[in-house]
């Protein structure tokens, strides 16, 4: 191994310098940074909570080892940019919605395929760290050279149908010739087999196209209508568990393993309170406790399926679900399906 005399000068002498001022090494040499990036603003209080949260934790407790960097509202890097980042190096952890990045990391599906969303969601420890599902994803992601540290415990609330009154969706049915705002892949296989016209619009653009009629309708999460303000232009929701997220932590495999053991420990003390608190503060203290109530008082109509409507969509959402184990492999997606259903693979 080669020594960096230099170094090795400097590192002594603050070692020494600490010996004499009565510090640990660990207090005299200067904290490691690391770069961070969010696309979400804060202003999202309910899906900013679990990542301002990591970065506050790390930042406050292990300070001395870890001093992290933290870009939100795509200051740094636009959300597009950010998993390109983080593969060449430019940063060193990201927070993704795993819906935005599935085609470029398909394993990540498994977060949004409609007809296995629902469970997902009633079973949030079916995706938390260390689960075999979680195991699953982690293991395949490695084969791309990342590393997803946590997925928040779980998935964010299912994204649902919400239209205007001018153009209701109470049903199957009302799908069909309807258009209607979606985000990711796997949503827009499920609106196209339901008949209806997949539409991509920015949540920036989203009020003003649904105002204006260009969409009759949108598949969106709470956080999203809430952010947005889209309850003003919509009449009911179709409680229909369509598609979803997750909100993952991501590092590069050889770069997360050559950080030092302290700076990692330091860390993953934030990533466990994140698997533990992410999705569920956002889910129940914010989406259950606070938006929802507030938007029956608004008068917006809340439709829930039956039975029979859940179990043909199951059915018509087949296809989006072979395409992307064909995408994944046959092992591994059918796998995958059974984990998140809470059956043996």
């Amino acid at each position: 191994m080669t020594i960096d005399r230099r170094r090795l000068i400097t590192t002594t002498g603050a070692v020494a310098l600490a010996s004499a001022l009565g510090l640990n090494s660990r207090q005299a040499l200067a904290a490691q940074k690391l770069t961070g990036v969010t696309y979400l603003p804060p202003s999202y209080a309910d899906l900013a909570y679990g990542s301002q949260g990591l970065v506050d934790r790390i930042n406050e407790q292990a300070g001395d080892v870890v001093a992290i960097d933290f870009y939100d509202s795509g200051r740094l890097l636009a959300a597009d940019e950010q998993l390109p980042a983080l593969r060449s190096g430019t940063i060193d952890f990201m927070f993704h919605t795993t819906s935005y990045i599935t085609r470029s990391l398909p394993i990540l599906g498994i977060t949004g395929l409609p007809g296995v969303v629902g469970d997902l969601a009633q079973n949030p420890d079916r995706l938390k760290r260390g689960s075999p599902l979680f195991q699953l994803v982690q293991d395949e992601l490695k084969k791309n050279g990342l590393t997803v540290l946590s997925l928040g415990g779980g998935i964010m609330e299912p994204e649902y149908i919400w239209s205007t009154e001018a153009a209701p969706i109470r049903s199957l049915e009302d799908i069909d010739g309807k258009k209607i705002r979606v985000v990711s892949f796997e949503a827009t296989k499920a609106v196209e087999d339901l008949g209806g016209a997949a539409v991509r619009i920015p949540s920036s653009e989203l009020y003003l196209a649904m105002q204006r009629g260009t969409v009759d309708a949108a598949v969106a999460n709470i956080s999203t209508i809430n952010g947005r303000s889209i309850q003003e232009q919509v009449g009911q929701v179709y409680r229909l568990p369509l598609t979803a997220f997750a909100i993952g932590v991501f590092v590069q495999t050889d770069r997360w393993e050559a950080m030092d053991q302290a700076v990692r420990d330091a860390f993953m003390d934030g990533i466990e309170w994140f698997d533990e608190n992410s999705a569920r503060v956002a889910n129940v203290d914010y989406f259950e406790n606070k938006y929802w109530p507030a938007f029956r008082e608004l008068g917006i109509e809340e439709i829930n399926p039956d039975e029979a409507a859940l179990e043909r969509f199951n059915e018509i959402s087949t296809n989006v679900r072979e395409s992307w184990v064909q995408e994944v492999g046959e092992e591994v997606g059918r796998r995958a399906i059974a984990l998140a259903h809470g059956e043996d693979a």
